[in-house]
């Protein structure tokens, strides 16, 4: 089984892109008002999306340090370090960044949109 790090890279780039495709697609299946089950179905469609954003902004982050002289690097380095991000991405979603009671507010008010049209919110 021969996969080079490039692979594994594009492979999980493509992995989340095609996440953050199924969060919109859950996000948009929030609809009919704003009840209890919605309201906690958009809250973990936001963690999910802030989770998937840490995750993202990590790699980003990684991808203009410098190699680490004090491990060495090699192979299981680089098969490791994306793991590793993904971990501390999970960590710091769990723990929160601000991001997600946002989105989550965003869904909420989308929606109450979408089922009072005639409605038109003047607080924002």
């Amino acid at each position: 089984m021969d996969t080079s790090v490039s692979q594994i890279a594009v492979s999980s780039d493509a992995a989340s892109v095609e996440k953050a495709r199924q969060l919109l697609r859950q996000a948009d299946g929030v609809s009919g008002g704003v009840s209890p089950q919605q309201r906690a179905k958009a809250h973990k469609i936001a963690q999910d999306f802030e989770g998937l954003f840490v995750g993202m902004m990590m790699k980003s982050m990684r991808a203009t340090v410098g190699q680490d002289t004090l491990t060495g690097g090699g192979h299981g380095e680089e098969v490791f370090r994306p793991l590793l991000d993904q971990e501390y991405a999970a960590a710091a979603a769990k723990r929160g960044m601000g991001l997600a009671p946002q989105i989550e507010k965003e869904i909420i008010q989308q929606e109450e949109r979408r089922n009072n049209p005639a409605k038109v919110d003047t607080a924002e």
